[in-house]
């Protein structure tokens, strides 16, 4: 079924990419309900990360992004 996003509600958007980035998650890292360790480097940068959206870092702005790989 074809759906634009257009028609979708805010709930079905929403749930739409918490799946899509949770299963990429998977891919990448394997199913983390098994416990599996993650390489310290992935685990460094996620605390950078972390830390950085602690001080108010919000990276960069999605307009920028879509400039940038002219997108628009």
């Amino acid at each position: 079924m074809a759906t634009l996003v257009a028609q979708m509600t805010k709930d079905e958007l929403v749930k739409i990419i918490e799946t899509t980035i949770e299963q990429k998650f998977i891919n990448l890292f394997g199913d983390l309900d098994e416990e599996v360790e993650i390489k310290q480097v992935v685990r460094d940068r996620l605390l950078r990360q972390k830390q950085m959206v602690a001080q108010g870092e919000r990276g960069e702005p999605f307009d920028a992004i879509v400039q940038r790989l002219g997108l628009r």
